[in-house]
């Protein structure tokens, strides 16, 4: 490996491995199209640092996110060492809320592709009616829209909206996913986008078929993207981070 993706030593390896998985994710967003130019955030915590965790510096595209430039913070928004950005303030709403709060929220997710947003325009919202949403079932919440999610207290709501469901969708704004992992949030985020696509796709071509209820219980027991036995999630996060990895290995540094 490249002497510029050496550790730098002001970093422990735990914390360096999780900024060079997290900034890998920043990547892989940007190849999927689901940046949003400077906006959205994707944060994980920092292991074995209680309380703090890493968040994309606000004002740089996701595609110039590097392992080193991510930004430390505790819960209270405080920067913990150095650091040439600020954060988005709309991103440590919420995301501090259910780090803070919720144990296995190690990662949290929000974004705001066009087939997600639009779904969460819908008053019936996510449909069960396709493969992707079929695996979703019984684990999506609803959040009622306040504006820009700017304000500390709305945090605190959006806590209580999930109700410790691990899929959120932001009425009239976007998704928020929560996982135990990175990959599983990433695998989480992948279904979610492709539920809606499917979703806004099909739904103007008329009625939509629906699933039984007996089938949907089957389809989130089997879901491949949640089995230990096929990398829950892990092996398909790999993959994913070896194809920007041919593309730019720089978010390593």
């Amino acid at each position: 490996m490249s002497h510029a993706f050496l550790r730098p030593a002001r970093f422990t390896e735990a914390e360096w491995d999780a900024r060079v998985q997290l900034a890998a994710c920043y990547r892989v967003f940007a190849h999927l199209g689901w940046e949003e130019l400077i906006y959205n955030h994707i944060s994980v915590r920092v292991p074995g640092e209680a309380n703090h965790f890493l968040i994309n510096p606000f004002g740089l595209h996701y595609s110039e996110v590097t392992a080193s430039n991510l930004v430390k913070v505790d819960i209270s928004g405080n920067l913990i060492g150095h650091s040439d950005w600020p954060i988005n303030p709309a991103g440590f709403t919420f995301h501090s809320a259910i780090h803070a709060t919720l144990p296995d929220a190690h990662c949290v997710m929000h974004l705001h592709t066009t087939p997600t947003m639009a779904v969460c325009c819908l008053q019936e919202g996510l449909s069960y009616t396709n493969f992707y949403a079929a695996q979703l079932y019984g684990q999506v919440a609803y959040h009622a829209f306040e504006g820009i999610t700017v304000r500390l207290d709305e945090g605190q709501r959006i806590l209580a909206s999930s109700g410790g469901k691990p899929v959120l969708l932001l009425r009239n704004h976007g998704p928020v996913v929560m996982g135990r992992t990175l990959a599983q949030a990433f695998n989480l985020m992948w279904l979610v986008q492709r539920a809606c696509e499917v979703q806004v796709t099909s739904q103007p071509m008329g009625a939509l078929q629906a699933i039984s209820e007996e089938a949907l219980q089957a389809c989130v027991r089997d879901s491949l993207n949640f089995n230990p036995q096929f990398g829950a999630g892990e092996d398909s996060y790999a993959a994913m981070q070896r194809l920007v990895d041919r593309m730019d290995p720089g978010y390593r540094a």
